[in-house]
């Protein structure tokens, strides 16, 4: 049974780590799809792609922080037990 909570958490984990790049893609997207866009400057760009990866790293901080994977997996602990 721990064995089967932990693989649901490391594949939780992993869910999450794709949504974090995807969002982070959606954010900068965008930036990179429209090449006659040419007022941005280097330095523009480089703040937008700095931000877009400091609320990455913060959101996966978050989200693959103890508390919520301890909430996790009591979610699951109860959900597997009233099987």
């Amino acid at each position: 049974m721990k064995h089967h909570i932990d693989t649901t958490v490391r594949s939780l984990r992993h869910g999450l780590a794709a949504l974090l790049l995807h969002l982070v893609d959606r954010l900068l997207g965008p930036l990179r799809e429209h090449p006659r866009e040419t007022g941005m400057t280097t330095a523009e760009y480089a703040v937008g792609t700095i931000a877009a990866c400091a609320f990455a790293a913060i959101l996966y901080q978050v989200v693959t922080g103890d508390s919520v994977i301890a909430a996790l997996g009591n979610l699951i602990s109860r959900a597997l037990s009233t099987i």
